[in-house]
């Protein structure tokens, strides 16, 4: 994505283009504008991924490699001014797009998501981002919280590294031709083409097996970069007859600009369904130019696609956060035809502004032509700042978020204040968790209280015990298995355990509820979870099981009872486990917390009504159910009558869109365990003190 800077060629219109190799390539800058204006289309108006992305990569490929192989022919690949250059051309835009964008984000950006926003400001100045994403990818809640304001700097990053990587790579082999006397084009080819197997061997099995990571992991990403080198040192020896290199031209065009839509990219790269891009890419600069009115490389040569090319880079940085702060600010999930054509407008508008007034002055300057080391010294300057800024932002925002909680705090009741007739929102008393420690107050266990405990060597299944105090037996045992729904009810249960003198232990898979794998559609990684976490239930023979009863209470009454859900109560059943279902929370569109950020308290939009999220009648009271399996409704501890707030009793409620704050859930401890012991007829003890 880095700017081409060589001067464009005058061709003569009314006689055709000899096919010759040329040192510019005036459709390769077209072919970066078209991947640009992809990425920006489908983004803003289509809410899908392009494949304009893997284009920049490619051609970063194929640009980089032919220049350190023309270096390393004429004898020297002079690393400190090529750095130099990279850091020349890649940090200005970069970084003013992201000290901007935390600018802007101390003015609009709710406080939970200041954080990680301080975290990825980090990563991107410093070319991580796309390990940054990669780890948060196996984080099911970072998936489902609102998207990175620096999202796009994966590939940005990747980039960067590349950058690093490779002129090394190129060095390396330069060293050992020359030892050895092999042929340098030829070994670079087989080099590049091992790369390219390994690398896209690897991207398809990681993207099989864990997507979200493949998507951002550098290693499935090596096989494009590859592929633009592959081409960089052979497209000068392939020669198309006209009509071929026509038709090449134009079927790379149109299978650039339907990639998105024919393909779901945002689930299915880069595995081998991302040669489509890739293909593509390599169809318009092997049909070079045609000299033809009509070839692709005509209008991939215009004038205004140079230059958007250009400006594509710039383009590229600002129209993601210009998107995700418009609809922030008004407060929508899509932009529609006249508000996207605004955020376009604006970003093509700060990317004119930047590549005008930061990447061109700085690119031409004379940093790092006088010394030697200037361009490093420059790359210190503008990047120790950034960094710096980010860095206390985030320090302040975990001291905004530091608060106390006591569950018999009468200025904080949560849910009694439903079961008490108190108000939701007390305007006398502040609101907890702080809003910057919203998307943080997730149950967790103390340390001591819960140990891993192995299970036949299989990380799949995982157990967190907490047992009474040592010399204590435990007065029941119980079993927890779900996913984060199950899960977030451990804020509850550990008071509970505590409380009565119970063991608690808790198999719990992100994503996977507790389910029969032959009935409901999940997942293999879930399938499996569930048919080796059963008999491990089965074989510790828990006085019961706890695990959710429905699914998916949303608007539009949507709540029900899947028949998976109840063949593993009926194989429960049979193994003489008891089961006590918990009904499910309601699950929003938007996030209710920093709906309240944005509009206050008491907006009546931050709440959804109780008759569009809740069924008036449960769907296991109409649904046969296994006789050992009791029932646990908290509709009434997140609803009121008419309403489901995200504030009650001066508790948030929602972590996210979905999720229950620890601290609410920490406020239902006393309404789970009434409900629970009158489900299951047992009578409540007090713990014993250690023997």
């Amino acid at each position: 994505m880095t700017t081409l800077r060589e001067p464009l060629r005058e061709e003569n219109a009314s006689t055709p283009a000899p096919r010759r190799a040329r040192k510019f390539r005036p459709e390769l800058q077209g072919l970066r504008a078209l991947a640009a204006a992809l990425v920006v289309v489908y983004h803003v108006w289509l809410d899908r991924i392009s494949g304009g992305v893997d284009v920049f990569l490619f051609v970063s490929g194929f640009l980089i490699t032919g220049q350190l192989f023309r270096a390393s022919v004429r004898g020297r690949i002079e690393f400190r001014s090529f750095w130099g250059r990279m850091f020349k051309r890649l940090l200005p835009a970069a970084l003013t797009v992201l000290v901007v964008t935390m600018a802007v984000s101390l003015l609009w950006l709710p406080e939970h998501r200041w954080l990680q926003a301080g975290k990825e400001i980090v990563a991107s100045a410093l070319f991580y981002e796309n390990w940054q994403l990669a780890a948060d990818s196996a984080d099911y809640f970072a998936q489902n919280s609102s998207a990175s304001l620096m999202q796009h700097f994966w590939s940005l990053s990747i980039q960067g590294q590349f950058y690093v990587v490779w002129p090394l790579l190129i060095g390396v082999l330069l060293l050992v031709v020359r030892w050895l006397g092999w042929n340098m084009r030829t070994t670079l080819l087989v080099v590049l083409g091992v790369l390219f197997a390994g690398s896209l061997a690897f991207s398809v099995w990681l993207t099989a097996v864990n997507q979200p990571l493949a998507y951002f992991h550098s290693g499935t990403r090596v096989w494009q970069f590859a592929l633009g080198g592959i081409l960089a040192l052979t497209i000068d020896r392939i020669v198309l007859p006209r009509w071929l290199a026509l038709v090449a031209g134009w079927l790379g065009v149109l299978g650039l600009a339907s990639c998105g839509l024919v393909l779901q990219v945002g689930t299915m790269f880069p595995g081998y369904v991302a040669l489509w891009p890739m293909v593509s890419a390599a169809l318009v600069l092997l049909a070079g130019a045609t000299g033809s009115r009509v070839g692709a490389d005509r209008f991939l040569s215009s004038r205004p696609l140079i230059y958007l090319g250009n400006i594509s880079y710039s383009l590229y940085l600002w129209h993601w956060p210009v998107l995700l702060f418009y609809l922030l600010v008004r407060g929508r999930t899509e932009v529609g035809l006249v508000g996207g054509a605004g955020v376009i407008g604006l970003s093509v508008v700060l990317a004119v502004l930047t590549y005008h007034l930061v990447e061109n002055p700085v690119r031409d300057s004379r940093i790092g032509v006088n010394n030697r080391w200037g361009a490093y010294r420059f790359a210190a300057v503008v990047l120790v700042p950034v960094v710096a800024v980010a860095v206390v932002w985030q320090n302040v925002t975990l001291d905004r978020a530091e608060f106390e909680f006591r569950a018999d705090d009468s200025r904080y009741p949560g849910a009694q204040a439903l079961m008490t007739g108190q108000p939701v929102y007390d305007s006398t008393n502040d609101v907890v968790p702080p809003f910057a420690a919203v998307s943080r107050d997730w149950t967790t266990w103390q340390p001591g209280e819960c140990v891993r405990v192995p299970v036949d060597d299989d990380v799949n299944v995982r157990e967190c015990r907490m047992s009474p105090p040592e010399g204590v037996e435990p007065e029941r045992r119980i079993a927890v298995a779900g996913d984060s729904h199950t899960w977030q009810l451990n804020s509850a249960l550990i008071p509970i355990a505590k409380k009565n003198n119970w063991e608690l232990s808790v198999f719990y898979r992100p994503g996977c509820p507790f389910t029969a794998t032959e009935t409901d559609p999940i997942s293999e990684e879930c399938a499996e979870w569930n048919r080796e976490t059963l008999p491990k239930i089965i074989e510790l023979q828990p006085d019961v099981l706890i695990t959710m009863a429905t699914r998916d209470v949303r608007v539009g009454l949507k709540e029900w009872l899947p028949d998976g859900y109840v063949k593993q109560w009926q194989r429960l059943h049979d193994a003489g486990v008891p089961v006590l279902a918990v009904r499910d929370n309601p699950r929003f569109d938007f996030e209710p917390s920093e709906c309240v950020q944005l509009k206050g308290f008491t907006a009546e939009e931050c709440a959804r009504p109780r008759d569009d999220m809740y069924l008036a009648v449960p769907p296991y009271e109409t649904e046969p159910t296994p006789p050992n399996t009791a029932f646990v409704d908290l509709s009434d501890a997140f609803c009121t009558a008419t309403q489901c707030p995200p504030v009650i009793g001066n508790v948030l409620v929602y972590a996210d869109d979905n999720h229950v704050t620890e601290t609410y859930m920490q406020t239902m401890a006393a309404i789970l365990q009434e409900k629970m012991l009158s489900a299951l007829g047992w009578e409540a003890t007090v713990a014993a003190a250690p023997k």
